[in-house]
């Protein structure tokens, strides 16, 4: 599927292809929750990074995380790269080096019409702020850290694959 997307301002519009367009995983961790706002979580989406194209690249700017790593306890830089806006400062997708192939839209950047999933995950409770009450149907599940299954997984285990 085609992904359109942009920023508040309009100063940037993006476009990418996704064969995982469901937006379904709700993520309630300290950085999304801080950095999207919201209902106290973002929705990232996943795209491939070869497809990714900017209009108003200029103004775009990265944010990286400062994260406490649990096991040490001590502070590192991400490696993740939150992309924004520079004038309006709308979320637009996360790019990790990590998997270099894919980026995450934030489904709140997206202007395309998305599929509805059948059920959604709501993951990183454990990190949720205490206001924070998860809007969630019967059939969602809730995690205190992760369903260890990626967004193909989820999407593959729904026969929501489009080859």
């Amino acid at each position: 599927m085609r992904l359109e997307g942009s920023c508040s301002c309009g100063a940037v519009k993006f476009s990418c292809i996704s064969r995982h367009p469901y937006p379904y995983m709700h993520c309630y961790c300290t950085i999304c929750r801080k950095t999207q706002g919201g209902g106290g979580y973002a929705i990232n989406i996943r795209a491939d990074t070869n497809t990714l194209e900017v209009e108003g690249e200029k103004n775009v700017r990265v944010y990286r995380a400062k994260v406490r790593k649990s096991e040490t306890k001590q502070w590192k830089i991400s490696n993740a790269e939150r992309r924004f806006c520079g004038q309006c400062g709308s979320g637009l997708w996360v790019f990790s080096p990590t998997w270099p192939e894919m980026i995450h839209p934030f489904a709140s950047a997206i202007d395309s019409n998305l599929p509805i999933p059948p059920e959604r995950i709501h993951i990183l409770q454990n990190s949720k702020a205490n206001w924070v009450n998860p809007l969630s149907e019967d059939k969602d599940k809730l995690f205190a850290n992760g369903p260890h299954q990626s967004l193909a997984e989820w999407h593959e285990k729904h026969d929501l694959v489009d080859e």
